[in-house]
Order: structure tokens, then C-alpha cells, then sequence
């Protein structure tokens, strides 16, 4: 059973990269994506950066308002964002729409 030798012995080597130790640490950078000022800023951010940094929020460039409505709704639905109330998705969707918006409804 020369297959079994080999099997054996490829899974002895690949098993020892799972206890190797890395010297001094890993260091991950932090990188700063301020929020507009703006009516809804710290309920907005207390929503959305629970689970995500303000980045990908950024990445979306200037949408219109149904763009971000979706994408909050998304969040909510997809991704249980803790966002509960009419008032809070209105809160979040609207400091979106004033801060990163492109002016449309549509």
C-alpha cells in the first residue's frame, strides 16, 4: 500500500504547518474613513459600523435615494442589521441620501 504511506506522510507534513508560531506578531493596519457631519451621523454610525467599516459605505459612491433605501433594506433583511424601527431606517437612509447621495430620488 505504497498510496497509503504517501497519503499518510502528506498529511504528517501539512499537519505541521497548523502548530508553526510566527515570531514578533502580526500587525493589521487601521485606516480612518470619517463620516460627514450631518442630522442622523451617530445613529447611522452605530448601525451600520457594527459590522462594517465606514469604507464600504464610502466604496458605494454618490447613489440616489432609492439606491441607499435598498441597500439598508438589504442590510436589515440579508444581513440582520439591528436597525428595528421606520423611524431609524428613515434616519439612516436620509443621512445617507444628504451626505452620500447624487441629488436623484431615483
Amino acid at each position: 500500500m505504497p498510496s497509503l504511506k504517501k497519503l499518510l506522510l502528506i498529511l504528517l507534513f501539512m499537519s505541521t504547518t497548523l502548530f508553526a508560531q510566527v515570531e514578533g506578531g502580526i500587525t493589521v493596519p487601521y485606516i480612518d474613513f470619517p463620516m460627514k457631519e450631518g442630522k442622523g451621523m451617530y445613529s447611522t454610525r452605530g448601525k451600520c459600523n457594527m459590522c462594517h467599516s465606514w469604507g464600504y459605505t464610502l466604496n458605494q459612491g454618490l447613489q440616489s435615494k432609492k439606491f441607499w433605501r435598498e441597500k439598508v433594506m438589504k442590510m436589515i433583511v440579508v444581513f440582520k442589521a439591528p436597525i428595528k424601527t421606520q423611524k431609524d431606517i428613515d434616519t439612516v437612509v436620509n443621512y445617507l441620501f444628504e451626505n452620500y447621495g447624487n441629488g436623484e430620488l431615483e
